[in-house]
């Protein structure tokens, strides 16, 4: 556990680090409280409670109150049934839950989940995080596609061939090894990161930019998603793992030597496939997604291939 001092001066070196600058005024750093916390003990979220309204009375907040869970998901449940039964969100104020991928290892875990937070938190309170979405070039997707006359009107099967997207790293699994041989690329990018970006960029206009009415345009993409077949697998997808090499001249070690992974595992650190999107305005346009570590560098990039011309005059 750290002290407050101690966590404030590391939240302190973190801003400098990206200021590229020393940090004059204090008083950001001031607000930083560090409190180790057993997420099964009772006592832990009575002294949270404690510490909150203390809080409250000093800087005047309302009650207002953000529960930020960035752990593992098997604690979700537990957690925000705790927080409402030891009476942390009956306060004046609002109060909102943020939850980070993994929401879940598959559909019916996703479902409980669903089910065990909502019992605690109405779903307008509820933030399922996706940080890719808070990338600039992913911001700028909509603006690009919804207020661009030049873009829109050719954005569609008659103009494009094909779409690519890729996301790489340079580095490795690193202190995640144990989390990530239980996901694989597959769980930990493309069910999430990589379909939100196919989901963005191939999305009709919404009525409006709200919540509701993107995340409407973005369940049609999805559901017209072609499935595919266990049979279609090898036809659609490739997997891979990345094996000893140089990386930026130094010599690293392959998946399976990772420190708190299986020697024998054959979790994929690569994934490299072909979606298609059965619908009027993309039909036969494939989508090319592609993740992986240990690429030969870190880039994240949509590449929009459109068709050559009927007769190449050049």
């Amino acid at each position: 556990p750290l002290s407050n001092d101690e966590f404030r001066n590391y939240v302190r070196q973190s801003v400098e680090n990206a200021l590229n600058q020393e940090l004059s005024d204090q008083r950001f750093v001031s607000h930083f409280y560090y409190h180790p916390f057993d997420v099964t003990d009772t006592a832990s979220y009575q002294q949270l409670k404690s510490l909150l309204q203390q809080l409250d009375e000093i800087y005047h907040v309302d009650g207002n109150r953000i529960f930020y869970l960035a752990m593992a998901p098997e604690f979700f449940g537990t957690i925000t049934s705790r927080l409402k039964s030891e009476g942390l969100t009956a306060t004046n104020g609002w109060k909102r839950l943020v939850i980070e991928k993994p929401f879940g290892h598959d559909l019916q875990s996703a479902q409980q989940l669903n089910e065990e937070i909502r019992q605690s938190f109405s779903e307008n309170e509820i933030y399922r995080i996706d940080h890719y979405l808070g990338k600039e070039m992913v911001q700028n997707i909509e603006v690009i596609r919804f207020s661009n006359a030049i873009f829109e009107p050719l954005w569609n099967n008659r103009f494009i061939s094909n779409i690519q997207i890729t996301s790489s790293e340079t580095l490795g699994v690193e202190d995640r090894g144990r989390y990530y041989d239980h996901s694989g690329a597959l769980r930990d990018m493309v069910q999430n990161h990589m379909l939100q970006m196919v989901a963005l960029l191939a999305m009709e206009p919404p009525i409006k930019l709200t919540t509701d009415d993107i995340r409407n345009e973005k369940i049609k993409v999805l559901r017209a998603l072609r499935p595919i077949s266990h049979e279609e697998v090898d036809q659609y997808f490739v997997r891979g793992q990345y094996g000893r090499g140089i990386v930026n001249g130094k010599e690293v070690v392959s998946y399976r030597e990772e420190n708190n992974v299986d020697p024998n595992s054959n979790t994929e650190t690569f994934v490299a496939g072909k979606l298609m999107i059965d619908n009027f305005r993309w039909a036969g346009v494939p989508f090319y997604i592609r993740t992986g570590k240990r690429m030969t560098e870190k880039s994240t990039k949509i590449v929009v291939q459109f068709k050559d011309v009927p007769m190449n005059l050049y």
